[in-house]
């Protein structure tokens, strides 16, 4: 939207719309703002945003799925500086703000976005989310795990997802009584304190007061140089790896983190200025699925050098890129700069896409 004045004159995006608005240009702001604003959030058309953005994501699963998926669920912050219908402080992030949730695959495809009032706990609406995707999953013959942080440390969860032979590895708060089972382990090692980390491990059963039945627990002390206390964590899981594996597993979730933080940044996932609640939900689900591109054109269309580039990077580096649009009477020349975008890795980006097989349908 703030592009739009400049875009409208760009000659890409002229050509792209026709060759009959080639003169006068495209789409101006006032047209994006009411498409945006007016005809997206309409019911029909805002539920076809998250049916666009699961169709987009399935299709990449058409070429290549692995057999067992891992989900990632976070919430995240979304500060707003004006009167936003639905804000409100939100007491764990310490500000006034949009908490969406959000649901994440390990190739950091957003499979499903949920937008809530700013004044809810982060687990709010979890069902809406996860539960979908799991039956989606699980329909196509897949093993469904569950990853989440303590926030979603809730009994409700933990239930649901056992009853349909889900897998999950989720945080939980320290508590004395779970401190109590790994009394042991508390003591600081005798003698000199190593520069090393000293790491302990420890699995045993546990069942707090709101549950209705034991569930294993994976503890984890490190005893870090010049630090008094140790550094605790604490997983319930129903993974039957060795605690270890249990750990390392769970801490692959940051990369979720990640992901949120290449949306923020990379597609403005945080431009929620619209008045209107469901206005802001249609801006949300659009960062969405740019996001989705950009991800899906990272790990399907680039050469492996430039894979593990961040989206901002693609963008500043490959997107972003000066050039020349020439018109013959017969045909269009596009003439690029080589900066980062150079002739070899145009070309390996072009072979891999067309290497690509179409799904079927």
């Amino acid at each position: 939207m703030n592009d739009a004045e400049r875009l409208a004159q760009d000659p890409t995006f002229r050509l792209i719309g026709s060759e009959r608005i080639w003169e006068r240009g495209a789409a101006l702001t006032s047209r994006l703002q009411s498409f945006e604003t007016e005809m997206l959030a309409g019911e029909e058309n805002f539920a076809g945003l998250a049916r666009v953005n699961r169709e987009l994501i399935g299709k990449a699963e058409a070429l290549a799925s692995p057999q067992r998926v891992v989900l990632d669920m976070d919430s995240t912050e979304i500060p707003v500086y004006g009167e936003q219908e639905n804000s409100a402080y939100n007491g764990h992030f310490e500000s006034t703000c949009y908490p969406p949730l959000l649901l994440f695959n390990r190739e950091g495809d957003c499979l499903a976005a949920k937008l809530r009032p700013g004044n809810v706990h982060s687990a709010e609406d979890w069902e809406e989310v996860l539960l979908p995707e799991i039956e989606r999953q699980q329909k196509a013959g897949k093993e469904v795990v569950l990853r989440a942080d303590a926030a979603f440390a809730k009994p409700e969860i933990y239930e649901a997802l056992e009853q349909r032979g889900v897998k999950y590895a989720i945080r939980i708060p320290a508590n004395h009584s779970l401190q109590r089972d790994i009394a042991e382990l508390l003591t600081r090692p005798v003698g000199r304190p190593s520069h090393k980390p000293v790491v302990w491990y420890k699995s045993f059963l546990y069942q707090a007061a709101s549950w209705k039945t034991a569930r294993r627990v994976v503890a984890k002390v490190e005893f870090h140089f010049g630090e008094l206390f140790p550094r605790l964590g604490f997983i319930v899981t129903n993974l039957e790896s060795d605690s270890r594996a249990v750990v390392r597993f769970y801490n692959k979730r940051g990369t979720a983190e990640q992901w949120i933080k290449e949306g923020k940044q990379a597609v403005k996932m945080t431009r929620l200025s619209c008045h209107r609640f469901r206005s802001n939900e249609v801006r949300l689900w659009l960062s969405v699925i740019a996001y989705n591109l950009g991800n899906l054109w990272r790990r399907l269309g680039l050469p492996l050098r430039v894979g593990d580039w961040s989206l901002t990077s693609l963008q500043q580096r490959l997107v972003k890129t000066g050039g020349r649009w020439i018109k013959h009477a017969r045909s269009y020349w596009l003439l690029l700069a080589e900066g980062h975008l150079r002739r070899r890795l145009f070309g390996a980006m072009v072979r891999r896409i067309e290497a690509l097989t179409l799904p079927a349908g």
